[in-house]
């Protein structure tokens, strides 16, 4: 069993910057792709950004771009998002998800899943 936490959500004024973090226990951190997705009010959950087993690729959904920087520090289980340069469309509950692979991740196919971080952009 793996659990997932998310931290670093708040309040920010738009054009600000939050970092989240998602700390995962069990030893099946560094064998799962993580991402990261986020649902606003009436809205589907959506892909945001996904990294790779080794942090090497990583891949960002249509408004992350340029924006979000997705990390991961394997000797620490954690998973990072930078957020920079944020406006109000932001505004979501992030989660943070373990998949086997990207395209199961992209998918929404995922093993796990954090219980989600509010992040909320005043403009």
């Amino acid at each position: 069993q793996v659990q997932l936490v998310e931290s670093g959500g708040g309040l920010v004024q738009a054009g600000g910057s939050l970092r989240l973090a998602c700390t995962a226990s069990g030893r099946t951190f560094s064998n799962s792709v993580m991402g990261w997705f986020r649902q606003a009010p009436g809205k589907e959950r959506e892909f945001v950004a996904g990294i790779d087993y080794t942090g090497t690729i990583a891949y960002y959904e249509g408004s992350a771009k340029g924006r979000f920087t997705i990390s991961r520090d394997n000797a620490k289980n954690t998973l990072y998002l930078q957020m920079n340069s944020l406006i109000s469309e932001d505004t979501a509950v992030y989660y943070c998800a373990a998949a086997k692979t990207m395209a199961f991740l992209r998918r929404l196919n995922t093993d796990y899943w954090g219980q989600g971080t509010q992040v909320t952009v005043s403009s």
